[in-house]
């Protein structure tokens, strides 16, 4: 089989989709500043406001709970940014609880405000990384000011069992966010069934452009200006409209809430072949996350490779033309392999040994074979130079 390219990064980012591109150029004319009252103003005006009623459309929400942002991390940090408002205003309840395996974008904003003398509580998972509903319950009181819970697992794949953590949540009279940016596209995602108060997600993930993302956010909840100056999204994120990218982002959410279906059963397809043939091809390999189709976000498979390190294991099939990604820190500088892994129990070798194979809208079934054909011999290879053997 002739070298050929496969790119299965796609929980790190999409390759933007053909319509979009081909959209966003199509309303280069409306390059006017969207707070403007004269006629091309109002026109890219018009243009966000589809755009923000396409992405309400996808999650099931009303056109004035979502307000635009750069990003899933500047959205997951508007929500922290609130809620550190209130507990400064006096609130009696100056909690916060959030998962152990959430976006490094909640980590460490959890992390900042644990270092500025906010409580934070973390919710341990199982050993599939599912959060633990009864540790969850312990934890939220009326102490409790917010609980966030990501919906599907960037790095495993798990979803999490956010319906019943909401519930959990606004028992006790706490608000309850979510950050969806990975679930967006793959598996539906309802405000409304989950009974969020706060949602965040980003473009790229789902076949739009960067530097775009959503804060979702019920009517009536708290809200505190993140960025201050103009009036943009009703004074909570100033700063002149990026037009270009609100169009695109509206388009892939249309396109995304039009063939969510199949693209869920397609990725599940491709996913599972490649679980399977690695299982017979490879001796010793541990599938990490969940096999039920229920329980993981379709196209992520996170596999540890016993007595092979992840890094040279991505780095033999960059060779090959096969882009993946490492359970590991180390390509990023650090030496400390995923926190996410570890939460769900794996010990340190095999989280170190872990590749993160995820498929978007892009692949094929000839890739997940040309995979096939090109990973057995890298792993062996890769085991032969190891000191250890499982």
């Amino acid at each position: 089989m002739d070298r050929k390219y496969v790119y299965l990064d796609n929980n790190g980012t999409t390759r933007m989709a053909d319509e979009v591109v081909a959209f966003m150029h199509e309303q280069d004319a409306l390059y006017g500043n969207a707070s403007s009252m004269h006629t091309l103003g109002r026109q890219a005006a018009a243009g966000i406001e589809w755009a923000r009623g396409k992405v309400a459309e996808l999650i099931d929400a009303e056109n004035d709970e979502i307000y635009f942002t750069s990003g899933a991390s500047e959205s997951n940090n508007m929500v922290f940014n609130i809620f550190r408002d209130r507990i400064d205003s006096g609130d009696s309840r100056n909690r916060i609880v959030i998962s152990s395996v959430e976006h490094p974008a909640s980590i460490e904003s959890a992390k900042y405000l644990a270092s500025k003398g906010y409580h934070i509580d973390y919710c341990p998972v199982d050993s599939i990384g599912r959060i633990r509903l009864d540790e969850l319950e312990r934890l939220v009181n009326e102490n409790t000011a917010l609980v966030s819970i990501m919906t599907g697992n960037n790095e495993s794949g798990t979803i999490q069992p956010v319906r019943e953590a909401c519930v959990i949540a606004h028992k006790a009279g706490a608000y309850f966010h979510t950050d969806a940016t990975q679930a967006i596209g793959k598996i539906k995602v309802s405000v409304k069934d989950m009974g969020a108060d706060y949602l965040s997600l980003s473009g790229h993930k789902f076949y739009g452009p960067k530097g775009i993302g959503v804060l979702y956010a019920r009517r009536g909840v708290p809200l505190s200006p993140f960025v201050h100056g103009g009036h943009q999204e009703k004074g909570m994120r100033a700063g002149t409209y990026n037009n270009q990218a609100i169009y695109g982002i509206g388009k892939a959410a249309e396109l995304a809430a039009s063939n969510l279906q199949d693209e869920h059963d397609r990725l599940w397809q491709m996913r599972e072949a490649l679980r399977k043939g690695i299982e017979e091809r490879i001796p010793g390999v541990v599938v990490n996350g969940s096999n039920d189709e229920s329980l993981c976000l379709p196209g992520t498979l996170n596999i540890s490779f016993p007595s092979a390190e992840g890094e040279s294991i991505l780095l033999y099939l960059d060779l090959e033309g096969i882009e993946v990604s490492t359970g590991s820190a180390c390509a990023t500088g650090s030496l400390e392999p995923s926190y996410v892994l570890l939460a769900a129990g794996l010990d340190v070798e095999l989280a170190h040994g872990s590749i993160r194979f995820s498929f978007g809208r892009y692949n094929t079934m000839e890739d997940v074979e040309y995979v096939l054909d090109r990973l057995p011999p890298i792993i062996e290879k890769v085991r032969a130079m190891s000191t250890r053997r499982i």
